[in-house]
């Protein structure tokens, strides 16, 4: 009769188990934000970004995706400054790329990328980090170059 009773109990524990492990990884995903500052120090948006450290996840990035939020994106991480090229083969959304050095310098922004494009999406200079929003972003927000990005949340690292 124990068995019996324990099974139910199992299941049970586990299912709580999972959820709550869900939801702590969405809380996590949740609190990985970039902000965007000025030259005075002072935040010009805060985006929540989804992270972008492995090759795979950047090879993906924003491939497929119908819609963005305004203050969302994806932040792809780089294990040095190099020259960064990007393309919008597979993304059906116009995107602003903003390619930032080490210190989270913003290097230059290419605006607008064309959706579904093959041509090679660039700025000059080496950057590390790229911060993905929606086509326009960074005119609504006034982000320029010199600008900063802050990481708040994660430590900017890249896996591979």
């Amino acid at each position: 009769m124990r068995k019996a009773f324990r099974a139910p109990q199992l299941i049970v524990s586990i299912v709580v188990a999972i959820t709550v492990m869900a939801a702590f990884a969405a809380c996590a995903q949740d609190r990985s934000k970039v902000a965007i500052t000025g030259p005075d120090g002072r935040d010009l948006i805060v985006v929540n970004v989804e992270v972008a450290a492995a090759s795979a996840k950047r090879e993906l990035g924003l491939m497929f995706r119908r819609h963005l939020d305004e203050a969302a994106g994806m932040i792809f991480l780089f294990k040095q400054p190099q020259h960064l090229t990007f393309w919008m083969k597979n993304t059906l959304i116009p995107l602003d790329m903003i390619f930032a050095d080490s210190d989270g310098r913003i290097v230059g922004i290419v605006e607008n990328a064309a959706p579904l494009s093959e041509s090679i999406d660039a700025v000059d200079g080496d950057s590390q980090f790229v911060l993905e929003v929606n086509g326009g972003f960074c005119k609504r927000h006034g982000v320029i170059a010199g600008d900063r990005l802050r990481f708040i949340g994660f430590v900017p690292n890249a896996s591979d």
